[in-house]
């Protein structure tokens, strides 16, 4: 399954921050915007994971870009996690 959520990027002293305005608590840094952005991914992947395997997982409404109101400075950038439900082939 695909997810596809928004990021806010930043700019900080020691490189770059991204943060998920719908996902509570996701955030990942970076020294470059290409590690803050892979780095994002795995926030996002590990954060999805945790939530199913909730009991009764629930996925947040997904933020269109530009309905998120930036700071100076910020972009914003759309991440794809493709999730999958098991592993390997059933037999």
């Amino acid at each position: 399954m695909n997810f596809v959520y928004p990021a806010i990027i930043s700019k900080t002293d020691n490189g770059y921050h991204a943060r998920f305005p719908d996902l509570e608590m996701c955030e990942a840094d970076g020294p470059t915007l290409d590690a803050c952005l892979d780095e994002a991914r795995y926030a996002m992947e590990d954060w999805i994971r945790a939530e199913f395997e909730e009991e009764e997982p629930v996925m947040p409404f997904i933020s269109d870009p530009e309905d998120i109101q930036l700071e100076e400075g910020e972009i914003v950038r759309n991440i794809l996690v493709i999730y999958r439900f098991y592993d390997g082939w059933d037999e």
